[in-house]
């Protein structure tokens, strides 16, 4: 039996599936060692854009699909998807129900330690809410810094460095980036103690974080590009930001995994399997 993390809720979002830079494989696994009651994905799970420009649908894209299908229909997790921007293709499908799949703006997670706000956080984004050519025009060009980080840590692998994030570095040193980022993260916070919410849960900026924003908890899940980074909620209601590198560790991925026994079996619920490749297919579009 193979060993896996036990808890209430993860909360992942920023997969950015049908890009080369998603580590899909990634994130595949670490559901694959995972069990929830409720497993939320906060949007950019797809990359609409992308897929829109010059992206690609992979097996590993399929097989991510595959394996939160399969946590609905034979693990009974609720399964809740909430549109980003880079999937705002879903917009005019919400909300929407399927048995234990839901399609949604944004959700409310109960927990033992209080109620917490669960959204993107695209609407806090002038860009990309008043300007979607710029943002578009921003996407390619953080594509490209993507190109150029990959080039670079070639090199850095060739003299035995480890991974360096050039965009994590320009994020943190850029004047411009680090207030928007704390801008960003106020606005978030506002909203929640607005709506009477003692904590907060985004993405979006690719920016993991687990702090207290004057009275409001907030957290940020990251992304699986860079940062591979996710929230959990454990048993008891402390919710945790826990890294891809870390889980790893605990729960190592062999280099030639064995396929499960489930693998080649037909996707569960054909007709949502069915509506997902429609939508997949109008994104590209």
């Amino acid at each position: 039996m193979k060993p896996i993390l036990n808890v209430r809720s993860v909360i992942l979002s920023d997969i950015h599936l049908g890009t080369p830079h998603s580590k899909v494989e990634e994130v595949t696994h670490f559901l694959k060692h995972t069990r929830c009651d409720r497993l939320i994905l906060n949007g950019d799970i797809i990359d609409g854009w992308r897929l829109r420009r010059d992206g690609q649908w992979t097996k590993g894209d399929t097989k991510f699909v595959r394996r939160v299908l399969t946590m609905t229909q034979k693990r009974d997790t609720e399964v809740i998807y909430l549109r980003g921007n880079h999937d705002d293709f879903l917009s005019r499908l919400l909300p929407m129900q399927f048995e234990r799949l839901s399609l949604v703006e944004d959700c409310m997670l109960e927990t033992p330690r209080g109620r917490y706000l669960v959204l993107h956080g695209d609407v806090f984004d002038g860009v990309v809410k008043n300007m979607v050519f710029l943002a578009h025009l921003g996407d390619m060009g953080y594509a490209l810094l993507l190109r150029l980080n990959r080039l670079y840590n070639w090199f850095r692998r060739l003299r035995g460095k480890e991974y360096f994030s050039l965009s994590q570095a320009i994020k943190a040193r850029v004047k411009q980036a680090v207030s928007f980022i704390g801008k960003f993260e106020d606005q978030v916070a506002a909203l929640a103690r607005e709506r009477g919410c003692s904590g907060v849960i985004c993405g979006h900026i690719h920016t993991p974080a687990d702090k207290m924003i004057g009275d409001i908890h907030y957290l940020n899940s990251g992304d699986w590009v860079e940062s591979l980074t996710g929230i959990v909620e454990h048993h008891d209601g402390r919710l945790e930001l826990v890294s891809y590198k870390d889980f790893a560790v605990k729960f190592p991925r062999p280099q030639d995994e064995p396929p499960e026994p489930d693998a080649d079996d037909p996707l569960p619920f054909p007709a949502t399997g069915l509506f997902a490749a429609r939508v997949v297919e109008d994104a590209i579009r």
